[in-house]
């Protein structure tokens, strides 16, 4: 039942795109010293590599550096001031989010919180993609809620969150405070930023995803259940040629923030996320880590989709608070979801740069 890979490694990210040009600066100085001697031929483009061999795990490695390209040509010249959300207002309905209770599909806590999320978008355009999905344990019903901001460009911006609980745990007393509470919030709060606002950018589509968690044991057929659905009916309706970049956001409340970097992500995307936290000096909060993570992305990445998971996992030392009853509203912090909330509405606002 449990939905995380590996966290293998640290991340090139770890010592910080700052870190990682003084390391090369460094280099190129002592070629060029050992270049104009004319002691010791060097081979083109051969030092680098030398040194990222010698490089440990706990270094970002030269050869691994993310290419910044496009995301740091658009923050070079741009003096736009930074987005923010309301994060004690975020903080507040992932409290009331997870005071429903267990909120496994088929369950009526399920049921009310669907409720109280259409009640929150009550002014916006929202779809339902509702189905029957046929599993190891039955049938249940499964519903994504989809709100739509329009924009003047051509393309839509997705941002996806799931609501579900885990079916497993469903008689263990688990809330799931920051697995599904918290990612059910931010949207909440996303929504009411866009919806306050005239696009001139993309179009963006908030996802609230069901039926994410495994019903009996995370596998490709037992998990993802909304998404899955969601991918295969936009890929029928020519909806995923029209994505520019889709995001989840996943166990986003920690107190001890730290976004993982994904290896099933998009590279550039995940690059734009970065300069985008350090625009908000967030930096030191993505991408300690680096593994690879089986979530709501992977059905669009399956189909080429740009995608990112924001994740922060583990989540406690050794991972002990996720899928248990200890995933509890005091483990979360509005300072983390003021992170994300606004590293995100960054990353959205750049994406409306890029052509």
């Amino acid at each position: 039942m449990n939905k995380h890979r590996t966290v293998a490694e640290r991340s090139p990210y770890a010592a910080g795109r700052t870190g990682w040009w003084l390391r090369v600066a460094s280099v190129l100085i002592a070629l060029s010293a050992i270049i104009a001697c004319r002691e010791v031929p060097v081979p083109a483009a051969s030092s680098t590599k030398a040194i990222a061999a010698e490089t440990t795990r706990t270094e970002a490695k030269v050869s691994e550096a993310p290419a910044s390209g496009m995301s740091e040509a658009l923050a070079a010249s741009d003096t736009a001031p930074m987005p923010h959300i309301d994060a004690k207002r975020a903080f507040e309905y992932t409290r009331e989010v997870t005071a429903f209770g267990a909120r496994y599909i088929g369950s009526e806590n399920h049921k009310k919180l669907e409720r109280y999320i259409v009640d929150h978008l009550k002014s916006d355009q929202v779809e339902d993609d509702a189905f029957v999905a046929d599993t190891v344990e039955g049938k249940f019903p499964i519903r994504n809620i989809i709100a739509k901001y329009p924009g003047k460009k051509d393309g839509i911006i997705a941002i996806l969150g799931h609501y579900d609980t885990n079916y497993p745990l469903r008689n263990t007393g688990y809330v799931g405070a920051n697995d599904g509470g918290s990612s059910t919030a931010i949207l909440l709060e996303f929504a009411n930023q866009l919806r306050a606002k005239t696009r001139d950018g993309y179009s963006v589509w908030l996802v609230w995803t069901d039926g994410e968690e495994a019903v009996k044991s995370w596998s490709d057929t037992d998990s993802l259940y909304g998404t899955r659905h969601l991918a295969e009916k936009w890929e029928k309706d020519g909806t995923l040629k029209k994505i520019k970049a889709l995001m989840v956001m996943d166990m986003i409340g920690p107190k001890d923030l730290s976004i993982l970097h994904d290896s099933n992500s998009t590279p550039w995307l995940l690059d734009l996320i970065y300069t985008a936290a350090e625009r908000g000096g967030y930096q030191s909060h993505f991408y300690a880590l680096g593994g690879g993570e089986e979530d709501d992305h992977i059905p669009f990445v399956k189909r080429g989709v740009p995608c990112a998971d924001v994740i922060d996992v583990p989540y406690g030392y050794n991972d002990v608070f996720h899928h248990t009853p200890q995933d509890t509203m005091d483990k979360l912090s509005p300072e983390s979801l003021q992170i994300v909330g606004d590293t995100i509405l960054e990353t959205i606002r750049l994406l409306d740069q890029k052509p």
